[in-house]
């Protein structure tokens, strides 16, 4: 038998796809890390009521495309990106355009739809337009374009942000929707969806049997910690920067070290980790992840022996710039080991024949973590790390007074790395639980093994 030539040549419906999916994530990703600012400062959400709010929109769009997907399979795939990019475009222009928390509360509604079609569809499309030979390439290429959107959606917004402020990106991420929908209305050719998805009904029941099943649930649960910590990116991690240091760096740029790393290490560390066991692999990345957020919890203590100005030789940085640069890295790193290797230890953890159905919603770690994240992200802010609208006169004063280098920070910040602590924490325990369940698991394998002998 002759081995199949590979090329890179796919079908014009592929391309147009993946570039509707780079505006789509250049969109997210750039309104995405300046949410939690612009709900809060801009729109007037308390830090728990943020939370609350990016949490249910976060986790919500993780839960939906099983649902989502199936009215695409019903309305072919070109319907559903025309209606997806339309309510992107609306939902995006509607929280720029109208300050108001109900207003917000509708524009999310709308983004969590309109994104929750693309996600399905959009996959789905990559894999209609390419034979199982070129399946490979196609994702890889697919994942490539993801990367690419994400990255240059979060450095836009860093730009934008400073330029003309956090109101001006969700009419930038409008633009990119709409572009994306011209792509879609003018180029896109409908691909077959015959024979692709299931019923409603089915979708609910395997959702139900997933949820049921306490082996693969406690996975999803314990891996949930890791992204926990991950998803603090967008959470957490903008917010404490101004409040502690200002508006003077761009939490936008440095969240792209995290896919930077991703993208350099990966493939080194999937070919390193190839023979490893799964779970020894998740493990390597559920122990470093717990250290990603101790590091930046160590910048405030650095900052207190050191001062304020870190020499590197060859640049100066604030300690706690530096500690989250360094954390960020670290959690690169951890996803490098993780990711490769989930899928396959999820798997084993479905019942025989029912592999597909389970890891159709291994999405749900996220989903959780994101839920659990963005809230919990919301009540340390207020503890630690609080608004400082919420400060008494004096202590906001004393607060301008520090942002310009003209004085400490009022007490009410001693505390702001103990969110750091409790995110570490969150780690320790999802590491601690990993080791419990592979213990557990080992022998209600062991004694399954020996019932059938």
């Amino acid at each position: 038998m002759q081995p199949v030539k590979l090329s890179w040549r796919f079908p014009r419906t592929f391309w147009i796809a993946n570039g509707a999916e780079l505006c789509e994530r250049a969109a997210y990703y750039g309104m995405f890390i300046t949410l939690a600012r612009y709900l809060n400062a801009d729109i007037g959400f308390t830090d728990v009521e943020t939370g609350v709010v990016t949490g249910m929109f976060a986790a919500g769009i993780y839960l939906l495309p099983t649902f989502m997907g199936i009215m695409a399979d019903r309305i072919g795939f070109k319907n559903a990106l025309i209606i997806a990019f339309a309510l992107l475009t609306a939902g995006y222009g509607l929280l720029g355009a109208l300050q108001l928390k109900l207003s917000a509360l509708l524009a999310l509604a709308l983004i969590m739809c309109g994104g929750a079609i693309i996600k399905p569809v959009i996959s789905g499309t990559v894999a209609k337009c390419s034979d199982e030979d070129h399946r490979a390439r196609a994702m890889s290429l697919f994942y490539m374009v993801v990367n690419i959107g994400a990255f240059g959606g979060k450095f836009l917004a860093g730009d934008l942000n400073e330029r003309l402020g956090l109101q001006y990106i969700n009419f930038y991420a409008s633009g990119m929707a709409l572009l994306a929908l011209f792509l879609v209305v003018l180029l896109y050719r409908d691909v077959d969806t015959e024979g692709v998805g299931k019923t409603f009904e089915e979708a609910v029941r395997g959702l139900g049997k997933v949820l049921c099943n306490f082996r693969f649930l406690a996975l999803i649960l314990i891996v949930a910690g890791f992204w926990t910590i991950q998803g603090q990116l967008y959470a957490s991690m903008p917010t404490y920067i101004e409040r502690m240091l200002g508006k003077g760096y761009k939490p936008e740029w440095l969240a792209n070290i995290n896919p930077f790393v991703v993208v350099l290490l990966v493939v080194p560390i999937t070919h390193l980790i190839r023979k490893f066991r799964p779970e020894n692999a998740i493990g390597i990345g559920l122990f470093i992840i717990p250290f990603t957020a101790l590091v930046i919890a160590v910048g405030h203590w650095v900052e207190e022996s050191r001062g304020a100005s870190i020499d590197l030789g060859f640049i100066r940085a604030h300690p706690l710039i530096l500690a989250i640069c360094v954390g960020i890295g670290l959690q690169g790193l951890a996803e490098c080991f993780l990711s490769p290797k989930f899928l396959e230890y999820a798997s084993r953890q479905a019942p025989k024949g029912e592999v597909g159905l389970y890891l159709g919603y291994q999405h749900l770690t996220t989903f959780f973590a994101w839920f659990f994240g963005f809230i919990s992200s919301g009540f340390l802010l207020s503890w630690y790390c609080p608004d400082p609208k919420t400060l008494s006169e004096a202590s906001r004063v004393q607060w301008e007074a520090a942002i310009a280098g003209q004085a400490a920070l009022p007490p009410e910040y001693d505390h702001a790395h103990y969110l750091w602590l409790a995110f570490t924490l969150v780690g320790f325990v999802a590491l601690g639980a990993l080791l419990v369940f592979k213990w557990v698991t080992a022998r209600i394998d062991a004694a399954g093994a020996g019932e059938r002998k």
